[in-house]
């Protein structure tokens, strides 16, 4: 009896020394990252990158040439409509050589001669009227007494008419002169002795009132028609512009709902789509592809004590809501791959991996909504590797 029962105990034991034996040598349970299966309100977005801009920014221009004063405004500053913010002088005149300069003040000394010359002329010709009206008297009275001819008072008054167009006409080339001199003497001094102090200058005003957001040119230099100098704008009405693809764009509508993420502050904001743009336009991504992009201008909803401090030209990040559906059966995007034209999972099962087909109703960045194939409270892998198979064992990592 006792060496039957030894006998039973060493085979037992011989036994579970090869069980262990063949345990130790089989391959141990593939570590994965699992995500339990929920329900909720699945939500589809289209994420982007946006940027914030002044909803009515005006740009203040040159409205003529000239030379452009120091612009004293600094970004930030308050202005208010019609207020004074440049000044923009006559353009100046070029240098002078020597030579140049002479034949400048020769040009005022030859017009100082040619008023003298005129002058004298307006005397000599109003001195000929003169005579010319006392011949006329005389000739009229000879005439009454039959001591001249008809001949000779048609001659006289003659004569009293054309001293008076020469009276005219010299008086006309002493205008001329007087011009001729003022414009040499001008010109003499703007080129030599004239200084900035007997310029006028045009001044440019602001249009509304608001806050200087960048000054284009802060130096006095000068500027042509049309140069732009300063932007007025208004940093508390702002709005978002982002730019999706057009495959986007198609889904998304005004009125859809904006969530607003890693603008800076502590918590999201929310937003409103106000209009998407009907025209899109080239952009090359990153990688040197053509893309076809639309431009979506959101406002914020949020009461502007959180969102103080955005300013023109920051970067959000955008999430638009395209689609919702309540009571979905929410799965993580990364536990879905495909074999052909399915779609599957793989669901953890009494610790072995099991692919399941499923139903896939709608992706959204790393969620996805699923109307069969797993429940909720299931267990399915996520971003499962090439050691995953069916029926493999699998142990969740902590």
């Amino acid at each position: 009896m006792r060496t039957a029962a030894g006998r039973i105990v060493a085979a037992l034991a011989l036994l579970a020394a090869g069980a262990a034996i063949v345990w130790s040598l089989l391959p141990g349970p593939v570590l994965v990252d699992t995500a339990t299966v929920t329900t909720g309100a699945f939500v589809a977005t289209v994420d982007d990158d946006g940027k914030t801009r002044v909803r009515e920014r005006y740009v203040v221009a040159a409205p003529l040439a000239g030379r452009l004063t120091r612009v004293r405004l600094k970004a930030g500053d308050r202005v208010e409509s019609d207020e004074v913010i440049a000044s923009i002088l006559p353009s100046p005149a070029p240098l002078l050589d020597p030579r140049s300069a002479r034949q400048a003040e020769d040009r005022v000394g030859a017009a100082e001669a040619t008023l003298d010359r005129a002058k004298a002329t307006v005397e000599r010709t109003k001195a000929q009227a003169d005579q010319a009206t006392v011949e006329l008297t005389r000739t009229q009275t000879l005439v009454e007494r039959g001591a001249a001819t008809t001949q000779a008072l048609e001659r006289a008054d003659l004569a009293v008419r054309v001293a008076d167009r020469d009276l005219r006409a010299a008086e006309f080339q002493l205008h001329a002169a007087e011009h001729e001199l003022e414009q040499a003497r001008a010109l003499l001094e703007r080129f030599g002795h004239g200084s900035d102090a007997s310029l006028e200058a045009w001044t440019v005003t602001a249009p509304v009132s608001g806050l200087v957001l960048k000054v284009m040119q802060e130096s006095e230099t000068i500027v042509s028609p049309g140069a732009p100098l300063i932007e007025i704008g208004d940093p508390a009405d702002i709005e978002i512009v982002v730019d999706v693809l057009s495959k986007d764009a198609v889904e998304i509508h005004p009125g859809a709902a904006v969530t607003i993420e890693n603008w800076g502050g502590p918590q999201a904001l929310s937003g409103r789509v106000r209009r998407v743009e009907p025209a899109a336009f080239t952009k090359i991504s990153t990688l040197g592809v053509e893309e076809q992009r639309v431009n979506v201008l959101i406002d914020i909803t949020s009461p502007r004590e959180q969102w103080t401090g955005l300013g023109d030209a920051y970067q959000v990040d955008t999430r638009i809501a395209v689609f919702r559906q309540d009571d979905a059966t929410i799965i993580p995007a990364g536990a879905l791959f495909r074999r052909g034209d399915d779609w599957l999972v793989f669901v953890v099962d009494d610790g072995r991996a099991q692919i399941r087909p499923v139903t896939l109703l709608r992706r959204s960045g790393r969620s996805a909504a699923v109307t069969a194939g797993v429940s909720a409270g299931e267990r399915v892998i996520v971003y499962p590797s090439d050691q995953v198979t069916e029926g493999a064992r699998v142990e969740a990592r902590n």
